[in-house]
């Protein structure tokens, strides 16, 4: 299996439960990584006969744009859009972690990672 990946791809986004997260945004951190098993030679040396990091990471700023209340909404939009674009994968993981969460206290990030296929 062969596993391309991002991390740390940052976005100032307005997701968030409270109005004031959707009106005032953070900044976010999402790291991706996607498994496939190559239906071709890869020696061949075409884009088109893997998973194209560049379409993944515009995936990820489309649904960074969609203020949602949960980042649980997003990272599995963000799953389901990498399934229906490279329908070949066998494994994608999504974490998003959200920097400075509006807490009592001081916390670096808050996150949440979201695994396919899905682990029951």
């Amino acid at each position: 299996m062969i596993n391309i990946a991002l991390h740390g791809a940052e976005f100032f986004a307005y997701h968030g439960f409270y109005p004031e997260e959707q009106k005032l945004g953070c900044r976010f951190l999402i790291d991706i990584e996607v498994g496939f098993i190559p239906q071709t030679d890869l020696y061949d040396d075409k884009l088109s006969h893997t998973v194209d990091y560049e379409k993944v990471y515009t995936i990820a700023c489309e649904e960074m744009k969609q203020p949602r209340k949960l980042i649980e909404t997003v990272g599995h939009a963000v799953v389901d859009r990498i399934k229906a674009q490279f329908p070949f994968v066998k494994t994608i993981q999504v974490t998003i972690k959200k920097l400075n969460p509006p807490l009592l206290g001081k916390v670096a990030y808050s996150g949440v990672t979201i695994n396919y296929p899905l682990i029951k």
